[in-house]
């Protein structure tokens, strides 16, 4: 993610770019590392050993390895430790970088792509990476039984096969995208595809995972025979669970951790004022929401869900929850960091007088249980009690309840009919609506099922012309906006926080925590 500044200054890769780059770019791999090479702000080269500890809000006893599983943040950065992906993305520019691919090739109508794979990566068991392995991890993320959480992702390609020792993936319809959905974390290569143990978590990462305890801890050491120079500077990474916001920041300050995640704004000033911390704020594609279950009364009908939407106010939540750090949210998933964003579409205002229309039109009489937590996004129970009082001047009670932290993302989150919740950012416009609102995405948390929908993401996505996709993205906007069960609020600036003897941080615009590379991308400067 990139420093907050005017995001129409961000570079932007385009769709001609991407299909006559995107090869070049792949055979350049000593080039792509270099782009990642970590220096602090002298120009000093990264400095290896030591032990690094992370204090991580994003961690339930729920936990588990498999990284088709993966979700919220301690999980994110534990795979981006042990595992690779095929392909990842520039932090930059958000264009695709070669990983354990070294190039690819479109055909044409960008419906069939070969992959040039590395033939001197090894597993941490000592077991040589092939093709075959990268083929078996694709399948088993692609069946419709998986519950992967790249399912939705998956869904277009409809053969993963090896070809004279390459990787040949041929789709559906055309996809210029193609390798940025790679990218996904949950797409981790493992032996055998994972199949027999997929939360083994043996991979080709830059770490080996030592030991594991679910909401607790998790301890990594140096991968002696790691594939590549510009990662994993230091000996061994330790993990700690800590989800309470006042912990987190007192593990920091007093040195117990050398990087905090999801630092609360309220605390930014009190954070600033201490000698040893560096505040960390990128700007990027996430957002904190609410969400509401389409086909479950009574947010099946559209009038309430519209008067939700108008009841609302969104810039109290963007000044009182975030203190400003975070951009105004309009209901739909993408904002400008997202390339061929819809840029004029009208913004919905806080109107409690169409509120109370709506609301009097879905012919509701009760009030409404909202369920929120902490764990969902910081300041999620302010935010929720922000919605219930400006609601409440329409006429609408919201009833707000407070859910335990532990757990809140398996027990509440996709199986609740309205709660708070957080997502991050996505590589393109395409995997954003594809991993949740497409009908059949295993994470549609909003059960937004329809068919006219899928079909236009189906369009847009073999779409090559770049005039025609970006209205074909304005549309798929306005369907969410204005028939879907988001409400978002605000997108969010992300704030953390480190000791200043962590050196090198990566401002990555695919996601918070250097896009979940953080601990394989610093060093430390002690």
């Amino acid at each position: 993610m990139t420093h907050q500044k005017d995001r129409s200054s961000q570079p932007r890769i385009g769709r001609r770019h991407f299909l006559g780059g995107a090869v070049a770019l792949g055979a350049l791999p000593a080039l792509a590392s270099g782009l990642l090479m970590p220096r602090d702000a002298r120009g000093q080269e990264a400095k290896r050993g030591g032990h690094l500890k992370l204090g991580l809000k994003g961690g339930a006893t729920s936990d588990a390895l498999d990284p088709a599983t993966y979700s919220a943040s301690v999980l994110f950065v534990i795979g981006r430790l042990w595992g690779d992906t095929l392909v990842e993305s520039d932090p930059k520019t958000g264009a695709p970088l070669p990983s354990l691919a070294t190039s690819w090739t479109p055909s044409t109508d960008a419906s069939i792509w070969t992959f040039k794979i590395r033939n001197d990566v090894r597993f941490h068991d000592g077991s040589k990476m092939t093709v075959a392995d990268i083929v078996a991890t694709l399948k088993r993320h692609a069946d419709k039984n998986s519950q992967s959480g790249a399912l939705g992702l998956m869904a277009s390609i409809a053969s993963i096969e090896e070809k004279a020792g390459d990787l040949v993936l041929t789709l559906s319809e055309g996809n210029a995208d193609l390798p940025l959905l790679l990218t996904d974390y949950h797409l981790i290569i493992q032996p055998k595809g994972g199949v027999e143990n997929p939360a083994a978590a043996v991979g080709t990462g830059p770490y080996i995972l030592k030991s594991f305890e679910p909401g607790v801890r998790a301890t990594f050491e140096k991968n002696p025979k790691d594939w590549r120079s510009d990662r994993g500077f230091v000996d061994s990474v330790e993990i700690l669970v800590i989800n309470d916001n006042t912990a987190r920041v007192a593990a920091l300050a007093s040195g117990q951790v050398h990087f905090v995640n999801s630092i609360d704004p309220k605390t930014v000033p009190m954070l600033q004022r201490a000698p040893t911390v560096s505040i960390i704020r990128n700007a990027g594609k996430g957002f904190y929401c609410f969400l509401m279950h389409c086909d479950t009364a009574p947010f099946d009908n559209s009038d309430l869900r519209l008067a939700l939407k108008y009841a609302i106010d969104r810039q109290s939540i963007l000044d009182k929850v975030l203190a400003g750090y975070g951009t105004i949210g309009n209901d739909y998933p993408v904002n400008s960091n997202y390339p061929l964003a819809p840029t004029d579409i009208e913004q919905r205002p806080y109107d409690p007088h169409k509120a109370a229309f709506y609301f009097k039109k879905s012919g509701l009489d009760r009030p409404i249980l909202l369920r929120t937590s902490d764990a969902a996004f910081p300041g999620a129970v302010d935010a929720a009690i922000l919605f219930q009082q400006s609601a409440r001047k329409s006429g609408i009670t919201i009833d707000v309840k407070r859910e335990p932290e532990d757990g809140y993302w398996t027990n509440v989150w996709n199986k609740q009919p309205f709660c708070a919740s957080f997502w991050g950012g996505r590589p393109t416009q395409d995997s954003r609506y594809s991993t949740s609102y497409l009908s059949t995405a295993e994470w549609n948390d909003t059960h937004f099922k329809q068919p006219d929908f899928d079909k236009l993401v189906l369009h847009a996505r073999s779409e090559l012309d770049e005039a025609k996709r970006k209205v074909l993205y304005r549309q798929l906007a306005l369907m969410v906006r204005d028939d879907g069960g988001l409400i978002l609020p605000v997108f969010n600036d992300n704030i953390m926080a480190s000791s200043k003897t962590l050196k090198g941080y990566v401002d990555d615009i695919g996601n918070d925590m250097s896009n979940g590379y953080v601990a394989t991308r610093v060093w430390l400067d002690a």
